[in-house]
């Protein structure tokens, strides 16, 4: 690996844990540790892979599964960021939003679903507003966070030039909370992939939750850990791409 650059070996290196624990996996069931019915192994589960990816259904049920994320995490992730930099502005907005954040934060995300449901019917928009709910949280606290502690040194600095509450908010108070924004997203992004499989076990009929619980219910243990991969999978790309994005909007983060 000396050839390599040393980004690319570490991006090498993230890569060797999942690939580690599929070989262990795989060489347990082939000294006879464990039954294939009910754990198969690797490559049973890559096989029915490709029968799922050449039927067009493992297709289907990821593009509603991304829909359904994406669509919820972005809804829930902008008025969070937005609302967590006011709440380090100014103080009546803090005070006024955290007895609700406080009160709101701890209720299980997944116990609303049967509200949501009355309220938004069984189609996707109670999907999405269960990711909103679970997104929002985290990325507020954590934007809140990360612009309370700012250092005061920039607040008093931008008081004595004379600059405005929105060059501010711009230039100090924003910049200054992205790495917890990233940081919150990131926790966000994971914890959307949760409710929402938690969410389509039930009420739907499309997504990898309902491919997960219908292949339960026939029994086809190896279908249901190809929708676990898959959301395992989907989950390790998204959080790479998030990662890509913060270093090339934060250069300046340090890295460990």
């Amino acid at each position: 690996m000396s050839g390599l650059s040393g980004k690319t070996q570490e991006r090498l290196l993230y890569l060797i844990s999942p690939i580690g624990l599929l070989a262990i996996w795989q060489l347990l069931l082939m000294a006879g540790i464990g039954d294939r019915r009910f754990v198969p192994a690797p490559t049973d589960i890559a096989w029915r892979f490709w029968e799922l990816i050449r039927s067009g259904e493992l297709e289907g049920h990821t593009v509603v599964t991304l829909y359904r994320v994406f669509a919820g995490f972005f809804i829930g992730s902008i008025p969070g960021i937005v609302i967590g930099l006011l709440m380090a502005m100014f103080r009546p907005v803090r005070i006024f939003f955290d007895p609700l954040i406080a009160s709101l934060f701890p209720i299980p995300k997944i116990a609303l679903m049967p509200l949501l449901l009355l309220a938004f019917g069984f189609g996707d928009a109670s999907k999405i507003a269960l990711v909103v709910t679970a997104v929002f949280f985290p990325v507020v606290v954590n934007t809140y966070v990360g612009a309370a502690n700012i250092e005061k040194i920039y607040w008093d600095v931008a008081k004595n030039y004379g600059a405005s509450q929105s060059m501010v908010f711009r230039r100090i108070v924003f910049f200054g909370a992205l790495p917890m924004i990233f940081a919150g997203l990131r926790i966000a992004l994971a914890v959307s992939f949760i409710v929402l499989v938690a969410a389509e076990f039930v009420a739907t009929k499309a997504g990898i939750g309902y491919m997960i619980w219908n292949s339960w219910e026939l029994l086809q243990v190896d279908v249901m850990f190809c929708g676990i991969v898959t959301v395992g999978v989907l989950g390790l790309i998204a959080t790479v791409i998030l990662q890509e994005i913060e270093r090339k909007v934060i250069p300046w983060k340090a890295e460990r």
